[in-house]
């Protein structure tokens, strides 16, 4: 399983290269219809045989991936691609629904070159299955499935509201009511200190560095999770019961900036302002508005 990620990882970086090289000779932007080309001669070559192993519609979805991030570089969207790195991000999708089949009821499903896997279900899945992306997150794995349904439009009700975001009541509505934070990470924070602290004390990449990084990586997962769950039940909440929901506009990343200031001219209030700046991001004010 972890060989079709990484095959996936190389394509994009390989590729993410090749564009590089190529913009700094003059050449033009290398579409996405050329560079599958050079993906075919990439799986042929005696250099990296091993690309063949994986199956191609995945290293196909890896060069579309980093042709729509071209994409939003040039609409000005967001910031120019980065080379991807080993165990950040690792997945692949498999986008061909004709070599996809799902058995919801015994919980299983079938990927090419992998067969028949078993996975829990989380929810019932609905519709007609078009694709499926497995994921490696903190030693485990997850697989999304996209599927197409038609579905009712919704019709709103409820009253409208005005929310507030803060750091000691997370969501403040204009009728009075407030959610309060579930401040994931600070109620793991020494836990998580004290695991990084043995994996400093590790010699780097021994088997006793590694059994520590994943040790220190599933209480990061933890805390994302439980993080996630906490904004989509606040926000499901919400969204059902009012029609019109108004959300102020805070721009996260400039009051989260570090404040240590320089040498010359140091910063005021430095302990506080990291405490603060540990406290915003903790909340997750992005992905609850989103």
């Amino acid at each position: 399983m972890r060989r079709f990620p990484g095959a996936c990882r190389f394509v994009y970086n390989k590729a993410l290269a090749l564009q590089q090289e190529n913009h700094a000779v003059g050449g033009k932007f290398i579409g996405y219809v050329a560079m599958a080309k050079h993906l075919t001669v990439w799986r042929n070559s005696l250099d990296t045989p091993w690309l063949k192993d994986a199956p191609v519609h995945t290293s196909q979805c890896a060069l579309k991936d980093l042709d729509g991030a071209f994409g939003n570089f040039f609409a000005k969207r967001a910031d120019f691609p980065r080379f991807k790195r080993k165990g950040m991000g690792d997945s692949l999708r498999y986008p061909d629904p004709k070599q996809l089949t799902l058995d919801g009821g015994n919980g299983r499903i079938t990927l090419p070159e992998l067969g028949w896997l078993r996975y829990r279900n989380s929810r019932v899945v609905l519709g007609e299955v078009r694709s499926a992306t497995v994921s490696l997150r903190a030693g485990k794995w997850f697989i999304s499935v996209l599927t197409k349904r038609e579905v009712e439009q919704p019709v709103p009700h409820g009253p409208a509201v005005g929310i507030d975001v803060g750091v000691t009541r997370f969501a403040t509505m204009s009728d009075g009511t407030y959610i309060p934070p579930l401040a994931s990470f600070r109620k793991h924070e020494q836990r998580l200190a004290k695991y990084q602290r043995r994996m400093a004390r590790k010699v780097k990449g021994s088997s006793n560095w590694k059994r520590a990084k994943a040790r220190v990586q599933r209480i990061h997962a933890r805390i994302a999770h439980a993080r996630n769950d906490f904004l989509h039940k606040a926000s499901n909440t919400i969204s059902k019961n009012h029609a019109m929901i108004a959300v102020e506009d805070l721009q996260v990343r400039n009051m989260s900036k570090w404040a240590s200031g320089t040498t010359d001219a140091p910063g005021r209030n430095v302990r506080a302002k990291s405490g603060l700046n540990k406290a915003i991001l903790d909340q997750g004010w992005g992905e609850f508005r989103r």
